[in-house]
């Protein structure tokens, strides 16, 4: 058995200790959002949080997180009260397929904590690596930088 924290939720799971963090997500436990791109963490749409950094769900144990706190796209935020950065893709309109929305959010969310006000290269550094068939790169750094402005008056705001 192996015990996983999802979202705010304990979940034990009986799969192997060798089976990828994406397909128990996915398939032992219904988490939808991390999606199966190439298998190889080369796409980004797979990725998640473990402890507050991004990783690739598809090249990670799910032996390796037990017990770890894992953050998908549905514990993020709900349609009802998004991150900042979800509420950013909307008005940017950014997705167009939206194969690569949960992974391109739960990056650019692990970039916005640890570099609030990102240039675009830190932006491309960040993201280059998440893969859009569509090509709407430059929505997503207009999006970016929506986003930090936003937290940035947030934070001047609770100061």
């Amino acid at each position: 058995m192996i015990n996983l924290r999802v979202d705010g939720n304990s979940h034990s799971v009986d799969v192997e200790d060798d089976m990828p963090l994406l397909w128990v997500l996915r398939d032992e436990l219904g988490y939808l959002g991390p999606k199966y791109g190439c298998g190889i963490a080369v796409c980004g749409a797979c990725t998640v949080h473990v402890n507050g950094q991004a990783v690739r769900s598809c090249s990670i144990q799910a032996s390796e997180v037990q017990d770890a706190e894992i953050l998908t796209i549905q514990g993020l935020g709900s349609p009802d009260a998004m991150h900042v950065v979800q509420q950013a893709w909307l008005e940017h309109q950014v997705a167009q397929c939206g194969y690569c929305t949960a992974g391109q959010i739960m990056s650019t969310v692990a970039l916005l904590e640890r570099l609030p006000q990102p240039t675009d290269d830190d932006i491309d550094t960040a993201l280059g690596s998440n893969l859009c068939r569509c090509g709407t790169y430059e929505r997503f750094r207009a999006a970016i930088h929506s986003a930090a402005a936003k937290l940035a008056a947030a934070k001047l705001a609770e100061d």
